[in-house]
């Protein structure tokens, strides 16, 4: 059973930064492409960043320039570096591969806010 954890949210002013991480076991990321999603209230999940397995990126369009996302495969874990952070950033943030099949975890909650 794959279980994903994600830490490193908080509450940051505007244009601040955090570094998001998720921790997965039971299974081995290194073989698949992963992304960070997000859901703010009331709307639906969202893609943010989808890091491939050559360590390709690709960024929605709200985030592109300002957030990074990484992979360290001997650690089994993805990073999100978010940078110049907006009110509109706000919302609990999850890791998941790109099919979003895997159980999802808890989140790790970010709210922007001054």
């Amino acid at each position: 059973q794959v279980q994903l954890v994600e830490s490193g949210g908080g509450l940051v002013q505007p244009g601040g930064s955090l570094r998001l991480s998720c921790a997965a076991s039971g299974s081995i990321i290194s073989f698949n492409v992963m992304g960070w999603y997000r859901q703010a209230p009331g709307k639906e999940r969202e893609l943010v960043a989808l890091i491939g397995t050559s360590g390709s990126t690709t960024y929605a369009d709200s985030v592109k320039g300002r957030f990074t996302i990484s992979r360290d495969n001997a650690k089994n874990t993805v990073y999100l570096q978010m940078n110049s952070l907006k009110p509109e950033d706000t919302a609990v943030y999850y890791c998941n591969r790109k099919s979003g099949s895997w159980p999802w975890g808890q989140g790790t909650q970010v709210t922007v806010s001054s």
